[in-house]
Parts: structure tokens; sequence; C-alpha cells
């Protein structure tokens, strides 16, 4: 039997027992043939899968099988890429199977955190068990014009729920009014809260907000409170990520801090745009299409 031969046949296996289990069934596999026949089942198909596309792997996964074994054909993911990633759900209206759903692909991936509103760290946390996978918790969300007790508060009730880095907005109206030391004194609790738990603290500038000599100064409170990370916006603002504002707040942070870009990143293109410019993690919900684009 030649290889081709062997991968029809599993192949042909494999989309029978979908079909047993209640999968949906190709084209393909009711003409009684195998998956890969580029313009048969996947067009635009370039010839990388060896068994199964990733679509059909999610199907067999999401029946019952914790692990997926390929030849050295199968789609490559960029395991460098994913790790860059904070696999990211805000919407309000997301649901428990929404955020279950998300931390199933940050296992499947690798990506570096899973990003949620506090109420679903504790979800996060029990979904994630036993992987590399971080939670990671969003506080003073999306505006950060709250108290700064509430926002101690909520990265304390975080940290103990489960999560391991904070996202912070800043006061932003704080800032544009020039209130420097409330600024760095709302984002110097936070740390302290954070790290007193083991946990890191992102600090969010909605820099879409901000002009640059803004955006520098809110760089430098956070470099002077203590802050593991700068990053770009919520994704709620009125703009996201660019590479002008990654440069200068790298530029600012110097290397002993993190850059993350967030916000409209929805490309290979965007983040490699992104991590040229010196952000060392990307904030995106497009996460998987990111990533299997780094296949091609």
């Amino acid at each position: 039997m030649t290889e081709t031969e062997l991968e029809r046949l599993v192949a042909q296996i494999g989309e029978e027992i979908l079909a047993r289990v209640g999968g949906p069934t190709p084209a393909s596999a009711r003409k009684g043939e195998g998956l890969n026949l580029p313009g048969e089942v996947c067009p635009g198909c370039v010839g990388r899968c060896a068994q199964t596309c990733s679509r059909n792997t999610r199907s067999i996964l999401a029946a019952g099988a914790d692990r997926v074994t390929c030849s050295e054909r199968m789609t490559r993911i960029d395991p460098a890429i994913a790790a860059l990633i904070d696999h990211t759900i805000l919407k309000p209206e997301a649901t428990r199977d929404d955020v279950v759903k998300v931390c199933r692909e940050a296992r499947q991936y690798g990506f570096a955190s899973v990003c949620v509103n506090p109420y679903w760290v504790p979800l996060v946390h029990r979904e994630l068990a036993g992987s590399r996978v971080l939670v990671c918790s969003v506080v003073g969300f999306p505006l950060g014009a709250t108290f700064t007790e509430v926002k101690v508060a909520e990265t304390a009730a975080a940290v103990r729920a489960g999560a391991r880095e904070i996202d912070m907005v800043i006061n932003v109206g704080a800032l544009r009014s020039g209130d420097r030391q409330a600024v760095k004194e709302d984002i110097r609790q936070v740390v302290a809260a954070a790290h007193g738990g083991g946990a890191a603290v992102k600090v969010i500038l909605e820099a879409a907000l901000l002009d640059d000599n803004q955006k520098a100064v809110a760089c430098t409170l956070a470099k002077l409170a203590g802050a593991d990370f700068v990053k770009t916006s919520t994704g709620f603002g009125p703009g996201g990520a660019t590479a002008h504002d990654v440069a200068l707040m790298r530029g600012v942070v110097g290397p002993e801090m993190g850059v993350k870009a967030a916000g409209g990143i929805r490309t290979i293109e965007d983040l490699r745009a992104m991590t040229a410019a010196g952000a060392t993690r990307i904030g995106a919900s497009a996460s998987i299409k990111i990533v299997e684009a780094t296949a091609a």
C-alpha cells in the first residue's frame, strides 16, 4: 500500500467514526473517498494535511479524543507565535460555553494566556488546570475611571481565584488632567496587590485617547510604579494598537518591561508589524486565524 493510499484509508476511517458519533460528513466521505482531495474537500488546499484538517481535528477532539497523531506533513503551527498571544474573550455577552471553548483552544494551540473578565476567572482557572496557559483577568475595565480601592479589591479577588496576570486600565481622565501622582499611585497599589499574590501586571494606556507625550508619561509612571508590562488598548476604545504606539512605548520603558499590543490585531501581518515595533505580547480574539496563517 502506498503512502497516499494509506492516508486515504486512515482519513476514511476517521470520517466514518465521526459520522457514527453525529459529526458532519464531508462530501468526500459521502463518495467513499479520503479527505485530501484539493478542490473536492478543501478548496485552496496546498497539501499540508496528512490525515485531516484543523476543522476535522477539532471535531475529533470534541467527540472525545484527547490526542491526535499525524505525520510530518500535518499543518504546522509556529509555537513561538502562539506563545506571544493572550487569547482574549472580553465581550460582555460571552457565555460559559464561549469561555470554555476559548480555554480549550488555548490548550490546543499553546497560547500564553486566556484573558477574561473577572467573573470568569474561577471557570478559566479550572479549565486550564494542568496546562502552561496562564489565567489573565482585566481590572478597572474598560474605562479605568473607578476608585483605586475598587481596582485593588478586584485585583485581589481575581488573584485569589487563580489569575496570574492582571491587565489594569489606567485612570485616563486623571492622566489627561495632569494628575500624575494619582495615576502612579493607582498603578502602584494594583501592582502591590497583584505581586503579593504572584501575579504580573499589564497597564493599559488606551493610547487612542492620548497624545504621544501623554503616552510617554503613562509608560514612565507604570515603570516607576513597578508594573511588568504596558499595553496599548482595551479593544473597546476609539482605536486599537498601532506600530507607532508600540515603538514609542518600547522606547520609553526600555528592555526591562514587556509591551503588549492589543486592539484590532487580526492577521499574522498585524502581529509581525507589532513585534517588529517592539511588542512582546499580543492580545487578540482572532488568535486561531493568526497562528494558522503561520502554517502557510
